[in-house]
């Protein structure tokens, strides 16, 4: 089974996903470990790995998480070089929400034939910057303005334009550390008019606001940065997304 087989046979089954975002800068010896213990707990339903701006090896990385988990690990690629062919998937992400033609079809173009030569699963992922209230590191690395959070003609129109380009995947982003998160307008207004698996990141450092972001409609809810300052949590965020997929097979 593929990595998008696997996100649409769970979300067919009415399944919320947690994916758990991993910066491998972030994750020195004593962390690793820590997150090691926590996974012997609780296991999310996704890992990504990647950021905006990656010094460490990913491929080592991606290596050492996939000896911890059973669950998919793919790469969230802040560009080429963080490529790792031991991952499971990657998500080809073009930033939609832009006008940089750099992040919109640049480095795609470079990453292609390596993609293409170690043979990873690439799912065409339209990646779409959500204002979060302050400047994010993918906004400042991407320079690219987000969409306003109070414009949600606009948010609507960009999922679109990504689902009929034939985008696999959306994903709405408000960016790492985010004050705000997407909004549940936002959220909603988009999973009613596209047919395809919804991601939604950046600022879901609570519960009750990944419980929001289910609520409102995404298929899977990314926790990254507040796991950094205490992975522990991840033990609640994974309860929450559970409690939401209940809560919608019983509706």
């Amino acid at each position: 089974m593929s990595v998008y087989q696997y996100i649409e046979k769970k979300r067919g089954i009415g399944e919320k996903m947690l994916a758990l975002l991993l910066d491998p800068d972030s994750y020195n010896e004593v962390r690793f470990e820590q997150l090691a213990e926590v996974l012997k707990r609780t296991m999310p339903s996704l890992v990504f790995v990647g950021g905006s701006l990656v010094t460490a090896d990913t491929a080592l990385f991606v290596e050492r998480v996939k000896l911890l988990v059973d669950v998919p690990v793919v790469l969230f690629p802040g560009n080429v070089s963080q490529l790792a062919p031991s991952a499971d998937a990657v998500l080809f992400i073009s930033l939609i929400s832009g006008r940089n033609p750099e992040f919109l079809i640049g480095q795609q173009v470079v990453a292609a034939p390596a993609i293409r030569r170690i043979g990873i699963e690439a799912i065409s992922t339209g990646y779409m910057l959500i204002d979060g209230g302050r400047t994010t590191s993918v906004q400042y690395m991407s320079n690219s303005l987000p969409i306003p959070s109070d414009k949600v003609d606009i948010a609507v129109a960009t999922a679109l334009a990504g689902e009929i380009l034939g985008m696999k995947l959306l994903y709405l982003e408000a960016g790492s550390g985010a004050l705000n998160p997407v909004p549940h307008r936002v959220i909603a207004s988009v999973v009613n008019e596209v047919s395809i698996p919804v991601i939604v990141g950046g600022g879901l450092n609570t519960s009750e606001k990944i419980s929001a972001a289910c609520n409102a409609g995404a298929d899977i809810v990314v926790v990254g940065n507040a796991l950094e300052k205490d992975i522990a949590m991840l033990e609640e965020f994974s309860r929450a997304v559970a409690s939401c997929s209940r809560q919608q097979s019983v509706d």
